[in-house]
Formats: C-alpha cells, sequence, structure tokens
C-alpha cells in the first residue's frame, strides 16, 4: 500500500521535488490522517484523495518560492497545509529558511510542533490571532484556504513591516477576485495554473500598495 501511495507522488517531479523526499511527504499524509480522527484538520471527504487534494497541491508552489529567503510565514497554518509540506521539501534540498506557521487554535498548534519536533523542521508555530500582530516581518507569505483575497492584502498593509512576495492558493473564482482587489489595490502579480484543479489558480503577488 505503502509503494502504490508513493507512486502518486510523481507528479512532484515536475517540480524538482527528489522522490526520496515522497516517503517524508507520505508519512506526514498519514500522521495527519491519524489525528484527522481526534480533531478536524481537514474535511473528512477529501481523506482519500488527500494526496493529491493537499500534499501536491500543498507542495506545487515550491518553484515560485525565492531560494535565496530566509524567513516564510504560513498565514493560518492550520493542519500545516502548505507550510509543514514545504518545510519538508526544503529540508531535504538543504535550505535554509525558516518557517513562521502561525495558527491560533491551540489544538491545531500542538498538532504543528509535534510535526515539526517529529521531522526535525526549521520552524516554529506561533498560537496568536494574526491579525493582532503587528511589525511582523517575512520574506515571503503564503496563505491556504485562509481568508478572502482583500482581506489578506489588508491585513499584509496593515500588519506588515516587511515581506518581499506574497503567494496565495485562489478557487474557482481567483481572477475575478484580482481584478476586483486591483480597483482598490496596485501589485504586480503572476498567475499560475494550479496543478492539481484545471479551474484554480495560485497568484504571487509583489509591490503592494493601495491605488
Amino acid at each position: 500500500m505503502i509503494e502504490s501511495n508513493l507512486k502518486k507522488y510523481s507528479q512532484l517531479e515536475t517540480l524538482n521535488v527528489s522522490r526520496e523526499t515522497f516517503p517524508a511527504l507520505e508519512e506526514f499524509r498519514s500522521l495527519l490522517l491519524s489525528e484527522n480522527k481526534k480533531i478536524n484538520l481537514i474535511s473528512k471527504s477529501t481523506e482519500k484523495d488527500s494526496i493529491k487534494r493537499h500534499i501536491i497541491d500543498s507542495a506545487q508552489i515550491i518553484d515560485i518560492i525565492d531560494k535565496n529567503a530566509k524567513t516564510c510565514l504560513d498565514l493560518g497554518s492550520g493542519s500545516g497545509l502548505p507550510g509543514v509540506v514545504l518545510a519538508i521539501i526544503l529540508k531535504k534540498k538543504g535550505s535554509k529558511i525558516k518557517f513562521k506557521l502561525y495558527e491560533k487554535s491551540m489544538k491545531k498548534s500542538n498538532f504543528l510542533k509535534k510535526m515539526i519536533k517529529h521531522f526535525e523542521l526549521n520552524a516554529e508555530v506561533r498560537q496568536k490571532n494574526i491579525f493582532e500582530e503587528r511589525e511582523l516581518e517575512a520574506d515571503i507569505v503564503v496563505a491556504r484556504a485562509f481568508k478572502p483575497l482583500q482581506t489578506i492584502l489588508e491585513l499584509i498593509n496593515k500588519n506588515f513591516s516587511h515581506y518581499n512576495s506574497l503567494i496565495l492558493f485562489l478557487g474557482k473564482s481567483g481572477r475575478e477576485n484580482i481584478n476586483e482587489c486591483l480597483k482598490l489595490w496596485k501589485f504586480d502579480y503572476e498567475i499560475v495554473k494550479s496543478l492539481t484543479d484545471v479551474n484554480s489558480v495560485i497568484v504571487k503577488i509583489n509591490n503592494l500598495r493601495k491605488a
């Protein structure tokens, strides 16, 4: 069963994720599913397809992360998607990027801490409400299934004193949401098609400012 599951990660090879990384990703998925029986980390309906829906989906931004970045902040990290997945892959690549996982739920934060310790990741958990934090700093900010785009842009503008890139997973209305936000904001952006959902997109944003 494990071998057949590992084959399902082959799509990641197009992103220069080595096969040697697949067992660690599969182990994380297994631990996630086990913990999901106790606390709500992912939707029960996505468990069977969790390799594609959660692990590959989270991993797909690995190629657009600046390899020279020193810090990556995951907004509302939840079950570590994408933060823990990215940290596992980058550890295998020998990266020195430090991950800051913001999650206000104590139960989810405790799960994240277990994963960081288990996989010996260069990461730390901040069990805080990100909206109450000020003067935040990170080279890269990522968010998946967190808040609407407009809310995230307001958060970045108000609560961050420094960031270089913002990488967001957007759903079916992603392009429409970007166009709506461009009425209120100015920013440079790059849209990447999702590997796991033909209707979804990923957007990388730089130079955010009020219109």
